[in-house]
């Protein structure tokens, strides 16, 4: 009398970092965009989460992906994954562009701020106005050369990702 075999292990549920972003990432390969598209759906992707100005990727990456003719979601996505870091690099940005634009003495800080929206509001205005200016021109600086490494960069990448899954795929 022989001993079946013991029965196969069920394969565990994805994790939560697979089934809301690899597996998102993974379909969007499966779109038919070339490596070009990706990469440069990417490279915009992370520039455009990063931009120091709240309430506006949405709108930029919509508006340049659909210019583009890029996978809007895709896009959309990547940029959205940036969030933590944008919160994390706005202070610091804001800061920078205030050295950069307003002059020696006008250097943002909390208790500045607090001064100026107790005692001048015209100037605590303008203190920020003229840092989310600096912060805007620092990040436009720095995410061109970002983005044209990125995209160059990530093209073998996104074309020997493709290329595994066509074989896989048996195409």
């Amino acid at each position: 009398m022989s001993i079946p075999p013991p029965p196969a292990p069920e394969s565990a549920p994805p994790g939560w970092l697979r089934r809301k972003l690899l597996m998102p990432l993974l379909n969007i390969l499966k779109q038919g965009l070339t490596p070009r598209q990706l990469s440069l759906t990417v490279a915009l992707g992370i520039s455009f989460g990063l931009v120091p100005l709240l309430g506006v990727t949405t709108l930029m990456a919509t508006a340049v992906g659909l210019r583009l003719r890029l996978n809007v979601a895709a896009l959309l996505l990547v940029s959205h994954l940036m969030s933590p870091l944008q919160l994390l690099a706005l202070i610091p940005l804001l800061q920078w562009g205030a050295r950069l634009l307003g002059g020696a003495g006008q250097r943002l800080s909390l208790a500045r701020l607090q001064y100026y929206f107790s005692h001048d509001w015209a100037g605590g205005l303008s203190l920020l106005w003229r840092a989310e200016l600096g912060a805007l021109l620092l990040w436009a600086a720095v995410s061109v050369p970002v983005v044209a490494g990125l995209y160059v960069a990530l093209q073998p990448v996104f074309a020997r990702l493709l290329a595994r899954q066509a074989r896989a795929n048996g195409e």
